[in-house]
């Protein structure tokens, strides 16, 4: 079939059936219940069928679609899903622990990309408590070989549900009827890392069955690994004079299971029944080394920055003080359960579908620890200390540490013991009819409601400590572990430091300064209405529609008083917003091979949930760090950011796979979430650490806005030799009113000004092999009030690879490489010296620095 004929004919089949399947967002290529008589269907096989479908996915939507479909059962492009939506134009990816966890599109915040799975929202929530509850998904819960494609709309139409102002990201697992019956996939890998130098296996499998008639199949799949996770790094606390060496180690342990059944009583009746269960254990250490404790700082420092910092110290080792090593250690993890059923009936006159779920998730630590005490002696910190450039340079007279150098015995610090539990979950509804009519070039009316009830809850509950007898550290660090700068430190026993944690405790406080500050809940009601006419005409196609979202919002939380006390029962703010969003996108043939397309909506992404809770909440109390206490002081009144946005670009098929775009693109915020925070105020509450009642304080409100516009160019064709390419290139400008941070940089969070991807790939009948590589350019950081701060990312760039080779239709060989060149993360403090943050985020100081790993994994596969 050409492609104008099938253009055609998908133009002329009923809309209704175009937007079905028990998918309630829009028409979505790939569970697109059409005649097989009607449309060409694409057998997705290897990386060249996986790019022509991604490519007949985005040239056959109303919207601005992007798309990455597998190459097969349980064959995902890239080993991490967050990888694969970066190959994408416009789409950058934060890879903070080795994964990629978070994606920004077209230079907006993670934050502000909305995830859904199959169509409906899934609950998520953080392992690592330094980081905030956001509305996020965090990608590395999923593993790839479930996915069978990924939809990114970059723009909006009235049936898509709202929250991304930069983009939605729609993940699609599989469903049976859609398989051939009996259909079998296994796969054993092996993975290496390069800095935790372990090798960690992965196993995942799939089976999928369907009757003879074709009504009737269910489908269960499951994987799960393990990886020993180490990143190896600097981190900066000015506040203290100290430059840290560290090391993060992680047990991390993903399992997931997916199951799937569909059921056709009839032609034109059809149920579905998805669950899926998303688990992974986080326990973590991250043992740190504070290497300069001059007793003299001024006279040890030799140059300063323009703010007055440091930036070269010397010291001589004759001081009272050594360095001081600490781990902190955590029992974390994070959890993701949805249950989805979801039904379609469709009538001559009309479609009727919809779907019913619930998802929660739960996440946090059980218990966190610190361990520290002196270690070595002050003569083996002598040497210099050079952060004038990117990176700092150590040069001191001794970097290698054992247990056997710790000048004192160890315990479980009494003040650091705590529990973290947080908890997300959904509840949702919905519901859409389309009805065929012939009002003049109106082909369809497309209408729906969608309810959702959704509950968050932080809370952090202190240890009662019963103590137990400090120890040789010998038993709590065995052997040794590589650091960050050259060092090499004693090495956690993880399990044993959790168990003297646990034995140290008995039960947890609900009760008090530390459990009322950090306790807070979050109750949203949503609920959308919409309506949506599908057009077209003679070389002409799209949509126009209005949706309309109302938001109850509560909070419950102890009030802080004027003393510094907590009240000691609950009070709850409340607050509600609506907002009318109008939609528009438009595709114009301008010949058989050439589309002009278009688009302009207005959009919204609602307020963080940290940002929300009208808690005031203690970060830094009592963590054994002085200068980083901060009291933050949420709004649930804060309304949703806002944006007026409008695409314009031309899409040229020129071949079967090829494909040559650019586009322009345009977001005016003109409603913005803020952070405003002062230093150094009194609010009656002494921190044991620093001895002293000296606050940040950081409160959130609605600012001003500001704009993103930018340019995406692609390009992606194969040849009969078997080669095939694709490249892209985004270019996105985005300011904000410096007033809108802290740090008073004019440029919105996770935007790269520039972004990169080469994909070069080659394939045989039996072999096939990619290379690519990911380029951004520098972008902020910014996870005020947490203990990272607002920092800038330098330019960051990964070459990987992979290679599979089939030894019969059935049995494969797989060889990948994530971040062959092993490229580091740089992260510098650029915030102007007027700039209400601490020393070390300002004026180009070395604020982090990690180590980069590459990844190599084999495997084996198995499908028939």
């Amino acid at each position: 079939m050409q492609p104008s004929t099938f253009r055609r004919t998908l133009l002329a089949t009923n809309i209704a059936l175009l937007m079905g399947t028990a998918v309630s967002f829009g028409a979505v290529a790939e569970e697109t219940a059409v005649e097989e008589k009607e449309i060409e269907k694409i057998e997705v096989r290897g990386m060249r069928a996986s790019m022509k479908a991604s490519l007949n996915d985005k040239r056959f939507s109303n919207a601005v679609v992007d798309a990455v479909t597998a190459e097969d059962v349980g064959k995902f492009p890239d080993s991490d899903v967050g990888e694969s939506l970066g190959r994408i134009p416009g789409v950058a990816v934060n890879r903070q622990f080795g994964q990629g966890q978070q994606v920004s599109i077209r230079g907006a915040s993670s934050q502000l990309t909305r995830t859904l799975l199959n169509g409906h929202s899934v609950a998520s929530t953080g392992w690592y408590d330094q980081q905030s509850i956001d509305r996020s998904f965090n990608y590395s819960l999923l593993p790839p070989e479930m996915v069978g494609g990924i939809q990114v709309y970059k723009s909006s139409q009235a049936d898509l549900a709202e929250g991304g102002i930069g983009g939605t990201v729609i993940v699609n697992t599989r469903k049976p009827l859609d398989l051939e019956a009996n259909s079998v996939f296994l796969s054993a890998k092996g993975d290496y890392g390069t800095i935790s130098k372990e090798i960690d296996p992965e196993l995942s499998g799939l089976y999928s069955w369907k009757n003879e008639d074709e009504n009737f199949g269910f489908l269960i799949s499951a994987a799960g690994s393990q990886i020993n996770y180490q990143r190896n790094g600097i981190e900066s606390l000015v506040g203290w004079g100290d430059i840290v060496p560290t090391t993060f180690e992680q047990e991390r342990e993903r399992s997931a299971i997916n199951a799937a059944v569909q059921f056709m009583p009839t032609d034109s009746l059809t149920f579905g029944l998805n669950v899926m269960a998303l688990d992974m254990k986080a326990n973590n250490a991250n043992t740190s080394l504070f290497v300069m404790f001059p007793d003299d700082k001024d006279a040890a420092c030799e140059q300063k920055n323009a703010s007055g910092t440091c930036v070269f110290y010397r010291r001589d080792g004759m001081g009272a003080n050594p360095g001081w090593a600490q781990t902190w250690a955590r029992q974390a993890s994070m959890d993701s359960n949805t249950i989805d059923l979801d039904f379609k009936y469709e009538h001559d006159a009309f479609t009727l579908e919809g779907r019913v779920g619930n998802t929660k998730s739960e996440g946090g630590t059980d218990i966190t620890a610190n361990y520290g005490f002196w270690l070595g002696k002050p003569s083996d910190y002598a040497g210099t200390y050079d952060a004038t450039g990117k990176i700092i340079d150590i040069n001191i007279a001794n970097k290698n540490f054992s247990a056997d150098d710790f000048t004192g015995q160890l315990e479980p610090a009494g003040w650091a013991l705590k529990k973290q539990p947080n908890s997300d979950e959904e509840t949702y509804a919905q519901f859409d009819i389309t009805v065929p009519v012939n009002w003049g070039f109106v082909s369809a009316m497309k209408t729906g409601v969608r309810y959702a009830d959704h509950d968050v809850k932080q809370e952090t509950l202190p240890a009662n400590v019963v103590g137990i007898p400090a120890q040789d550290a010998s038993a709590y660090y065995s052997g040794q572990v590589s650091s960050g700068a050259g060092f090499t430190l004693p090495k956690p026993n993880l399990d044993a430091m959790l168990d003297g944690a646990f034995a140290a405790v008995d039960g947890f406080s609900t009760d008090g300064t530390v459990y009322k500050s950090g306790y807070g809940t979050i109750n949203e009601k949503n609920l959308a209405l919409y309506v949506m006419a599908d057009f077209e005409a003679d070389r002409v196609r799209g949509n126009f529609g209005v949706r309309y979202v109302k938001t109850d919002a509560s909070s419950d939380y102890f009030m802080l008083q004027a003393d510094g006390s907590y009240a000691n029962t609950l009070s709850t703010a409340e607050a509600d917003y609506s907002e009318v969003l109008p939609s528009f996108n438009i595709a114009y043939d301008l010949a058989d091979d050439l589309i002009l397309r278009g688009s302009a909506a207005q959009v919204i992404s609602r307020p963080n949930y940290a940002d929300m809770f009208a808690s005031s909440s203690l970060v830094g109390y009592a963590d054994g760090t002085a200068g980083n206490e901060v009291v933050n002081t949420g709004n649930i009144a804060l309304n949703p950011f806002k944006a007026t946005q409008a695409d314009l670009g031309v899409e040229w098929y020129f071949s079967e796979d090829g494909l040559a775009s650019i586009g322009y693109f345009y977001k005016d915020i003109t409603s913005f979430i803020t952070n405003d925070q002062i230093l150094g105020q009194s609010i009656g509450i002494v921190d044991p650490d620093s001895g002293k009642d000296e606050w940040t304080v950081s409160t959130k409100k609605n600012g001003s806005g500001g704009k993103i516009n930018g340019i995406e160019a692609q390009i992606q064709d194969y040849f009969d030799n078997g080669l095939g390419y694709s490249a892209n290139y985004t270019y996105a400008d985005s300011s904000a009113p410096a007033e809108n941070y802290p740090d008073l940089v004019e440029v919105f969070s996770d935007s790269s000004k520039h972004t990169v991807n080469l994909v070069g790939y080659y394939e045989l009948e039996r072999f096939s092999a990619r290379a690519a590589y990911n380029w951004r350019s520098e972008y902020m950081i910014r996870e005020l009030p947490g203990f990272y701060g607002n920092r800038e990312h330098q330019s960051y760039g990964t070459v990987d690879l992979s290679a599979s080779y089939n030894f019969t239709d059935y049995l494969a060989m797989t060889f990948e490489v994530v971040n062959l060149l092993e490229e580091d993360s740089v992260q510098l403090g650029v915030a102007p010296g007027a700039a209400e943050v601490k020393p070390e985020l300002k004026d180009g100081y070395p604020a982090w620095y990690f180590e980069g790993e590459a990844r190599y994994t084999v495997g084996l596969t198995l499908r028939f």
